[in-house]
């Protein structure tokens, strides 16, 4: 492939890897959601084939390794998150065969691939779960799930009282194949998932099995979904405020993961383990990333911190703590396919992320939000460890808040009634360029499966591409300088050393003669002086730091007289 061009002129060449590093200690992995990137076929629907022909963009982005969410066979139920076979490809994406031709083709322009692993539940539809469906109340089938008879007079009431992840009980009744209402199984997420029994050595041995098979094909690392919610406490408990909690963040995940290390450690070119993990302790978190367990988990401590230099500093001296103990890099996330859009959040009242507060229909300060956004993005990327970019956020996408009801997929927001906005509004189809719908997502006259705002022409690929000034040659600009940094001698951000700063104002040194300014005061502050401006966020009038704006320095030599 022949080098591209970038903003400045410079020549972009593919990330370099040797066989044996310890490459996720550094990398910036870029999140495909498959649905929504790109449309090969002109079905609607993102698909490999697509994805394919996009990865130009990843490339001439800088980024080191992609992370693409599930392309297994599913009903989408749950955006591909059900799934009937571990090993195989949705049709919607394409076959077995063109993933593994996209596998070779990403690694020979310098990019590792990272897929999901969904262990802790499987699609409604899946051969397990229909067999134990058919077998009836004792059967060994049901063993490898959580089937259980109601409580009540006639079975009539869940279990527990545990609730799902998506509203609702966690619970669901089976009608028998005698047409009899019968036991309940346990889902924490939508009826459609069905939780696996992980102290069942069948399902053990069938995950042992589905990580060996990705990673003989060249898959270089996995992100285990809902990491800390497989095993559950074998009694089935009712979830109490002051007890051990029966299915989250419990002892006997440890030992499972420890024999997932050993897998990933036994071939030649090691292979990642990252876990997703919703932990707000930063100790119980580094808990699993001791030496012989996950090598990484996401941090999302980070991301759901609100636009405050005091709470955003707590949470990196906490995380950069608690991973230091056990060796472990951190990593940092400003958003993904769960959560709302960075440059929508951060121009709201409330700049901080959590599902239980989540603000329908605020559009917040768009202007606002994208400034703040533009700061992160050079904040984030000057931290010391490796980088999660979701799909989109190097345009500045949006939430989209207005989406009709009648497109909403997300059963966040269909079992909710419609109170939960849900997660789609961060799921809408890329732009990538063109004046109007579908904006080169697939092509002319093509129909999303998530309908696109009429008013993204300015936010697609290309014409972003065009603007010195564009969100997408910020991060770019950013990603270059970057790569510098760890790659000159002496200029390793493995660690981090805070620098005077007044209150509201971020600075640290993150190599050894570069430092991060990120103001997030109301008012304009003066450059420290001695230091030569590498990058900003935004204008730097006159030699001062305006509000929500950042600013990577490098110190200047000392003249001599």
């Amino acid at each position: 492939m022949s080098p591209e061009r970038g903003p400045a002129g410079g020549r972009e060449t593919a990330p370099a890897h040797g066989p044996d590093e310890e490459w996720w200690r550094t990398a910036v992995v870029y999140q495909v959601y498959p649905r929504s990137f790109a449309d090969g076929d002109g079905d609607g629907v993102g698909d490999l084939a697509g994805l394919c022909r996009r990865l130009d963009h990843l490339v001439r982005l800088g980024v080191d390794a992609l992370w693409i969410t599930p392309w297994y066979p599913s009903p989408m139920a749950d955006g591909g998150y059900d799934v009937v076979d571990p090993r195989g490809v949705d049709p919607v994406f394409g076959t077995l065969r063109e993933a593994e031709e996209l596998i070779a083709e990403a690694r020979r322009r310098g990019l590792r691939t990272i897929l999901d692993v969904v262990p802790n539940h499987v699609s409604r539809d899946h051969p397990w779960f229909r067999a134990a469906l058919a077998a009836g109340p004792g059967g060994p089938e049901r063993a490898l799930f959580h089937f259980r008879p109601g409580r009540g007079q006639g079975g009539e009431l869940p279990p527990n009282n545990w609730g799902s992840e998506f509203g609702g009980p966690a619970w669901t009744r089976v009608v028998e194949p005698d047409g009899t209402p019968g036991e309940w199984y346990l889902h924490l997420f939508a009826p459609e998932q069905p939780d696996l029994n992980w102290a069942d050595a069948r399902v053990r041995a069938e995950y042992a099995s589905v990580l060996r098979f990705w990673f003989d094909r060249g898959v270089a690392g996995l992100r285990i979904d809902s990491a800390t919610l497989l095993t559950k406490d074998p009694r089935l408990p009712d979830r109490t405020a002051d007890g051990p909690h029966p299915y989250a963040d419990r002892e006997d995940l440890h030992p499972l993961y420890r024999s997932w290390r050993r897998i990933a450690d036994s071939y030649p070119e090691r292979r990642l383990l990252v876990g997703e993990m919703w932990l707000r302790d930063p100790a119980r978190l580094a808990r699993y990333l001791r030496p012989d367990e996950l090598h990484t988990a996401f941090n999302f401590g980070f991301l759901q911190s609100p636009w405050d230099a005091d709470r955003l500093r707590a949470c990196i001296d906490a995380t950069l703590a608690g991973h230091a103990a056990v060796g472990a890099p951190p990593t940092w996330v400003l958003a993904n396919h769960d959560v709302t859009r960075t440059a929508t959040r951060y121009g709201r009242a409330d700049t901080s992320f959590d599902f239980a507060r989540k603000a329908p229909n605020d559009p917040g300060d768009r202007a606002l939000g994208t400034r703040r956004a533009r700061a992160a993005c050079l904040l984030t990327l000057a931290l010391p460890g490796s980088v999660y970019l979701y799909q989109g956020e190097e345009l500045g996408l949006p939430e989209v808040t207005d989406l009709p009801s009648e497109h909403r997929r997300d059963p966040m927001h269909l079992r909710s009634g419609g109170t939960d906005p849900g997660r789609d509004g961060c799921r809408i189809p890329m732009p990538w360029s063109g004046a109007a719908p579908p904006y080169g997502f697939g092509p002319d006259g093509s129909r999303p499966w998530l309908p696109q705002p009429d008013t993204w022409a300015p936010l697609t690929v290309a014409a972003q591409r065009a603007d010195p000034a564009s969100m997408l040659s910020l991060y770019r600009a950013a990603l270059r300088l970057r790569r510098t940094a760890l790659t000159t001698a002496g200029d390793t951000p493995s660690r981090l050393s805070w620098l005077p700063a007044p209150d509201g104002v971020l600075a640290f040194r993150w190599a050894d003669s570069l430092s991060c300014w990120v103001n997030l005061t109301a008012r304009r502050l003066p450059l420290p002086a001695g230091r030569r401006v590498l990058l900003a966020s935004g204008p730097l009038p006159d030699g001062y730091l305006p509000p929500d704006t950042a600013a990577w320095l490098r110190e200047e030599e000392p003249t001599t007289g």
